[in-house]
């Protein structure tokens, strides 16, 4: 076969490729007497070329054109900038790159496609076949394991499983990956199936380096944060069902609610694998750029919609007191970088024995290491700092959320005297010692606060704290009164983190709302006597810098709380593990009332000192201790943040220097 070589961009005559050679490797018996012509070119001829034939705004590798002729096959063109790029991601030379290249433009003009799967597999076998016969290694196969004793390894055992990108069984592993990445939160705590969902999905968005559009390496990811995300946050769900009312109303948003789920969470949480599935990098960068993107992504969830940063992957490391004290220093963002650098660098590492995957994963495990040598600082820091608060006394009411909204004032009023009886003899019941300060759970107090007095306090005899509505200047509020044992109500602490579509309305009356409350002015310092306390309501305990005003240091943090809602789903059990979370990165105690569990005395190192379970009527008395600054209470999440973006800049600059020696 005749081949006609046409250089349009002379860049490419330094690259000694014998095209016709490649050409006629790649030539059936029935086209050997025909004729084509290869043109080389760059991106900006080849981008023209794209978007006037195809109708496609960018830069391919190779365009054929056939001419439908027994004799003029037609013509391949060539851009040598999207081949440099392409061939220095795959870690190979722009010859071997090129001659694949000139291989698969010289089948598509000769009938060849690979739009269905299974014209895609005829094809590429054909192209394995030719380039073997041209010295060439298989361009479709994931880079080769070369650790020691790889047969042994997983990685090796993964290569041969076939997994086609954009084919069912892409879309249904994807999302049977998401599922699994859940399991390492409470209260299941397996964090290795959380590792491991994190870690095959990352293998398989990078087997491939081809250029795909950023709409196709978005929609591959798609599934994993759609059903991750459903399997993590299915159960905000149950509180459609507590009460029958609400249940009558509402039921019917049940399968609409969970499909807003998987898509806002399908929109959010695959950004870092789409992200790195489209820029083309080296292994070791790609590394970080991951890691970044994951914290990008947990930092931008704190003020989204008023935010929901609910379990950040440092969260499967609750279980291991040394791993998650790091957080002291860091934050659950830093711990997160560093979980999903060593999980990805470890990936890359099994996949090629480089020196630069070798050296973003010893850095890692460096960054591991010295979080875990503070974290056990700061459990020694914990234990040893005595500042006993005075003795406090937690009360559980537990009852049932399930009941009849009442059918008149009479029957309202009946049910609230009886609710106020109910709290006097779970505070007082079988009690020996008198508390200091009676901590009651969010709303709790079954009245509407209005003025200054509050006789549950009184008849008490003891400081108390305690959920209610408050109203004010037309405004409703969901408050934690502070009343001392006169009666009186010294603070009154608004809620300002108000839960999206349960207490406002995010997008007015399209979706409706049971509450329309308002927001408080954000965090405060209480002091009753010598102990000072941060107030949290609800779930203002999840959102890192929230609660504690800079420069300040109290001796804990209150936090009350209603999970009735949820009953013994896992929301249940995952949000103590955020109260855990905080009480590490802040260094300071928590105190916990939940209406129906779990109430707790928590330690600033996150252990839980004592705790009531879910569904237990009671109270519960202790004493916290410990409280300390933190590097990262000092810093905070956003300078932190920061800090994790140049210093990923200089790791990647350094790691530009190691790729020579590799």
């Amino acid at each position: 076969m005749q081949v006609y070589v046409n250089i349009e961009n002379k860049s490419w005559k330094k690259y000694k490729i014998d095209f016709e050679k490649i050409a006629n490797a790649a030539v059936l018996p029935v086209h050997k007497n025909s004729e084509v012509s290869i043109t080389l070119i760059d991106d900006k001829q080849i981008h023209k070329l794209n978007k006037q034939y195809r109708g496609i705004d960018k830069p391919t590798n190779v365009l054929s054109f056939e001419l439908g002729d027994d004799v003029l096959l037609g013509d391949i063109f060539i851009s040598l900038d999207t081949v440099k790029r392409e061939a220095k991601a795959a870690h190979i030379s722009v010859e071997e790159h090129t001659a694949h290249m000139i291989v698969h433009g010289m089948l598509h003009l000769q009938g060849y496609d690979h739009i269905k799967d299974k014209d895609a597999k005829i094809m590429e076998s054909k192209e394995i076949k030719i380039l073997e016969k041209l010295g060439y290694k298989n361009p479709y196969k994931d880079e080769e394991c070369d650790i020691s004793c790889c047969r042994h390894n997983i990685f090796y055992k993964l290569q041969n499983i076939k997994i086609r990108e954009n084919s069912f069984g892409w879309y249904f592993t994807a999302g049977l990956l998401g599922i699994i990445t859940s399991f390492g939160f409470a209260p299941f705590n397996l964090w290795m199936l959380s590792v491991f969902g994190i870690g095959f999905m990352y293998y398989l968005v990078t087997r491939q380096n081809n250029h795909i559009s950023f709409l196709k390496s978005y929609l591959l990811a798609f599934p994993f944060g759609a059903f991750y995300g459903i399997a993590m946050f299915w159960w905000v769900l149950n509180s459609i069902y507590v009460m029958p009312e609400l249940a009558a109303q509402f039921a019917i948003w049940t399968i609409p609610a969970l499909i807003g789920i998987g898509l806002l969470c399908g929109f959010i949480l695959p950004l870092p694998f789409a992200i790195i599935r489209y820029v083309h990098r080296n292994s070791a960068q790609r590394v970080i750029l991951f890691a970044v993107l994951w914290v990008l992504v947990l930092w931008g969830r704190e003020w989204f919609l008023t935010g929901f940063p609910w379990n950040p992957i440092s969260n499967i490391t609750m279980n291991i007191p040394m791993v998650v004290n790091s957080m002291s220093l860091w934050g659950a963002i830093g711990l997160s970088f560093v979980i999903i650098g060593v999980i990805a660098s470890f990936v890359e590492l099994c996949r090629k024995n480089r020196i630069s995957n070798w050296f973003v994963f010893v850095m890692y495990i460096v960054l591991f290491l010295i979080g875990c040598a503070f974290g056990y600082h700061n459990m020694r820091l914990s234990d040893n700092i005595i500042n006993k608060s005075p003795l406090i006394r937690i009360v559980q009411p537990a009852q049932s959320a399930v009941y009849k909204i009442p059918s008149s004032r009479e029957e309202a009023q009946n049910i609230a005297k009886q609710k106020i009886r109910d709290l006097f003899v779970w505070a007082t019941n079988d009690k020996d010692e008198n508390p200091s300060i009676i901590v009651f759970p969010e709303t709790a107090y079954p009245y509407t606060v209005v003025d200054n007095v509050f006789p549950l306090s009184r008849i008490l005899n003891t400081d108390v704290i305690m959920g209610a509505n408050s109203y004010s200047d037309g405004n409703t509020y969901n408050s934690m009164v502070v009343a001392d044992k006169n009666g009186i109500i010294q603070k009154l602490y608004s809620k300002s983190h108000l839960v999206p579509f349960g207490e406002y309305r995010p997008f007015g009356d399209i979706i409706p709302t049971p509450g329309e409350l308002t927001a408080g002015n954000g965090k405060e310092l209480i002091s009753i006597g010598e102990f000072s306390f941060a107030p949290a309501i609800c779930y203002e305990i999840i959102f890192s810098d929230s609660l504690v005003p800079y420069g300040t240091h109290p001796d804990a943090i209150i936090n009350i709380t209603n999970d009735t809602w949820f009953g013994m789903t896992p929301g249940v059990f995952q949000h103590l593990d955020m109260v855990r979370r905080y009480a590490i990165e802040s260094g300071l105690p928590i105190i916990r009332a939940n209406y129906s569990g779990i109430s707790a005395f928590v330690g600033a190192d996150g252990n839980v000192i004592s705790m009531m379970p879910v569904g237990e009527t009671g109270s519960l008395d202790g004493f916290v201790w410990g409280a300390h600054n933190t590097p990262y209470r000092i810093i905070g999440r956003d300078m932190w943040m920061a800090f994790i973006l140049m210093f990923s800049i200089f790791a990647s600059i350094s790691i530009s220097l190691f790729q020579k020696k590799d």
